[in-house]
């Protein structure tokens, strides 16, 4: 691998290794209930998110704000309703993730992002319209023995993965249907709308702001190194590597996050939950064997980027 690409890879690879490992700072987090977390966490991150858009990326919202101009009104109105559903997709997702992390298992809530780039595939055949091959509705027929496997050890466990899966699949759908607006103002705005979504709960449940440091510290580390920079990085990632080996490298997500759980918190695994995982590991490698023989024999790819939450 050339120096020039290695640096790419690294970004992407780092960005989904840091990601498997989320469930660390949440679980110290455990004693929070789910909403207040999401509150401080879409807070921060809307925050930071917009003083870096504001500080740095000035040009990229003139070109948004331009492009938007220049649209005819129904496409402007179908930004907006889009807008608005991918920040409530968004926000339901990390709302599940945490809760599902602190309140499930650790397993569940790495299962769902095993699913989710099935589910988007599925979503965009059925909503899209985008063509499956032979070899992908194979691989999709695997993914759901494999969750009904799981079903027969916790119809509750795998009944969470696949809603964390479908809210986070669908928010990357959409993400499809607009791709001409900067990836990162869209965070920046889906977070905003976040934060407007939650601000009614937020000021019903709200009594005191918590006065524990550790607090603080933790939702602050979330908030940039367990949203922002990963994002960054896959982005920093696309500039200079194909889309499609991002979308394998972030299958190192969910092994990361496994490992965590077996081996950091000692979670037991069950022998349904061993061959869901295996069948369904299975399905990702036939879903992206195209693309895992692009990569093998370099050979140019031009599939649609994969963006960590």
């Amino acid at each position: 691998m050339k120096a020039g690409i290695l640096k790419y890879f690294i970004a992407a690879f780092f960005a989904v290794v840091v990601w498997g490992f989320f469930s660390i700072p949440l679980r110290m987090l455990q004693d929070y209930p789910s909403e207040q977390i999401l509150y401080y966490r879409i807070f921060t991150s809307l925050l930071l998110t917009w003083a870096y858009i504001l500080l740095f990326r000035k040009s990229h919202i003139k070109s948004d704000i331009e492009y938007i101009q220049k649209e005819e009104i129904y496409s402007v109105k179908k930004i907006i309703w889009l807008s608005l559903l991918a920040g409530l997709l968004i926000t339901g997702n990390w709302f599940t993730y945490i809760y599902v992390v602190n309140n499930v298992s650790l397993k569940s809530a790495a299962f769902a992002y095993m699913v989710c780039p099935l589910i988007t595939a599925l979503g965009g055949f059925l909503i899209l319209k985008e063509k499956l091959s032979t070899l992908k509705l194979i691989a999709l027929g695997f993914a759901l023995v494999s969750i009904v496997i799981l079903a027969q050890g916790s119809l509750r466990d795998v009944l969470w993965s696949v809603l964390v899966a479908a809210l986070y699949s669908f928010y990357l759908i959409i993400q499809r249907v607009m791709v001409r607006i900067d990836k990162f103002n869209m965070l920046g705005l889906h977070l905003l709308i976040a934060a407007l979504l939650m601000l009614p709960f937020f000021l019903s449940d709200f009594d005191f702001l918590p006065s524990d440091p550790n607090f603080w510290i933790t939702i602050v580390v979330i908030s940039v190194f367990f949203t922002i920079i990963p994002l960054f990085l896959s982005l920093y990632a696309l500039i200079g590597m194909p889309s499609s080996t991002l979308g394998i490298i972030i299958y190192i997500n969910p092994i990361v996050a496994f490992a965590v759980a077996f081996f950091y918190f000692h979670e037991e695994i069950s022998i349904y939950q061993v061959y869901s995982y295996l069948l369904l590991l299975a399905a990702v490698v036939v879903f992206n064997w195209a693309t895992i023989k692009e990569i093998l024999f370099k050979k140019p790819a031009n599939k649609k980027p994969v963006i960590i939450p």
